[in-house]
């Protein structure tokens, strides 16, 4: 776990930095110099366009990091990185093409609530264009092990350049709709870089063969495909969803929540760039008893870590909801069911690197389709009735839903089971937690109120945490530390 800890910790730096400028862009700048309007805009274009990144990509990224390691010459690998480049222009070029036929049935559909929409449609797929290439070449640096550079660029560098942008446009440097034209920019520069980087790291050698497993590439590509437009669907789906119902203005608030919300998920993502090709190469092996012990260790850490990420956020909402404009305020309810499924999903550990790496794949990602298919129905029943918050409902029984059957799915089938007493005892401090420190607030100016509880909480929760040794690997990083300030012997 030496390497994974390295990295992941790197990658969690990362992520919240990234996480903290767009803090800074999704609480104030968005709303106060965007508006509503064009602030729903942009979430509405990069949300469309995560949700048809899978198709474009064609799964290649996830199809990379489990078939690389297989290859044992530099030919063959080689080859097979020259088949994941170019193999997804296949699908691309036909997808524009029938894009570019049926274009004024697409604009009349997705703008018949929300006019503003139509004039930007294009840059959907654009964006959504640059978004799988950005992964494939991504996954590229991440089965070299270097992960820690394209994480940068995804979630600090996109969100910086959106800093500077909303700068733009307060100091009348461009206009709110050049913001949404630079945004589509930004994404194709990202892409650039990345791609740059990794032919660094690996120079490339394009050639226009196949590899010699195509059927096994070709078959698991297929699922990834449905498994990447799931969980797209599953993150992003709503969004689209609500353009079709409400006025964009409540993409924007909705947006808030659900970015406040995704937070819980960071440790999750940067733990999974260093532990997926890791898990793939456990399970080609055939090394069940070091998976199983993987499996409980990342889950156990994730939900130590997400469940002070969760607190934090949890206790101090009402506060943090002082610093939007009042008319954000209905994303409460948003933030704390959107967060609940999240939490849930993060305690699993490894789940979905074990699941992808596996014959039985094929099951659990027609499940899902059946998931997002109920997702999309839930979202039509309840979105009338309740606007954002019915929603953030669905999409909370959802992902349950979904976590469940994949929980389920690896213990009866593969015998791997991810929890320990020790997920018992992290419940019940973090719900005790909860209780104590969320019936009250500081009666200071919200920033200092939300420190003030925020340095209370972690001081309790680290104690009782380490008190009650619920990650024996973060006790000894911890043991480490306060032996060198000498704190303990």
């Amino acid at each position: 776990m030496g390497i994974v800890l390295n990295q992941s910790f790197k990658n969690t730096i990362i992520t919240y930095i990234g996480f903290a400028i767009g803090g800074i862009n999704t609480i104030y700048l968005y709303p106060v110099f965007l508006g509503a309007t064009y602030y729903g805009l942009t979430n509405y274009i990069t949300s469309s366009a995560n949700v048809i990144m899978p198709l474009f990509a064609i799964g290649m990224q996830n199809t990379l990091v489990k078939f690389y390691s297989q290859y044992e010459t530099e030919a063959e690998r080689n080859r097979f990185l020259s088949f994941t480049v170019l193999f997804p222009l296949l699908l691309i070029i036909p997808l524009l093409f029938i894009g570019f036929l049926f274009q004024d049935e697409i604009l009349f559909f997705l703008s018949k609530k929300n006019a503003v929409v139509k004039n930007y449609i294009w840059l959907i797929p654009f964006i959504g264009l640059c978004m799988a290439y950005f992964e494939i070449f991504y996954a590229w640096l991440r089965v070299h092990m270097h992960s820690v550079f394209g994480n940068f660029i995804k979630e600090v560098g996109l969100r910086t350049a959106s800093l500077f942008l909303l700068m733009g446009v307060y100091f009348h440097w461009i206009t709110v709709e050049g913001f949404v034209y630079a945004t589509a920019v930004v994404y194709l520069i990202a892409l650039l870089v990345t791609m740059f980087y990794a032919f660094s790291i690996q120079k490339p050698n394009f050639q226009f063969t196949i590899p010699v497993n195509t059927k096994d590439i070709l078959t698991y590509t297929f699922y990834i495909i449905l498994s990447g437009s799931v969980a797209n669907l599953l993150l992003d789906g709503d969004k689209m969803i609500l353009n079709q119902y409400m006025n964009i203005e409540n993409i924007a608030f909705y947006s808030v929540a659900t970015y406040i919300a995704l937070v819980i998920s960071v440790p999750s993502r940067a733990m999974h760039q260093i532990v997926y090709p890791i898990t793939a190469k456990l399970m080609h092996e055939n090394k069940h008893d070091e998976m199983n012990i993987l499996y409980k260790k990342t889950s156990i850490n994730l939900q130590m870590v997400g469940g002070y990420v969760m607190l934090g956020i949890f206790v101090n909402i009402n506060m943090l909801y002082k610093m939007v404009p009042p008319e954000y305020a209905g994303g409460i309810m948003v933030v704390f069911m959107i967060g609940l499924s999240k939490y849930f999903d993060l305690i699993l550990g490894n789940n979905n690197a074990i699941i992808f790496n596996t014959k039985y794949y094929r099951t659990v990602l027609f499940l899902g389709v059946l998931l997002v298919i109920l997702t999309v129905g839930l979202n039509m029943i309840f979105i009338p009735l309740y606007g954002i918050i019915g929603s953030a409902f669905a999409t909370l029984l959802s992902i349950t839903m979904y976590s469940l059957a994949k929980l389920v799915f690896v213990v009866k089938k593969l015998d791997l089971y991810p929890f320990t007493k020790q997920t018992m005892y992290s419940l019940i401090l973090t719900f005790v937690l909860f209780v104590a420190f969320y019936v009250w607030d500081f009666p200071f100016n919200p920033i200092i109120s939300i420190i003030l509880k925020s340095i209370l909480l972690t001081v309790a929760y680290v104690y009782l945490n380490y008190r009650f040794v619920i990650s024996t690997e973060i006790n000894e990083v911890m043991d480490k530390y306060l032996k060198k300030f000498k704190i303990i012997k």
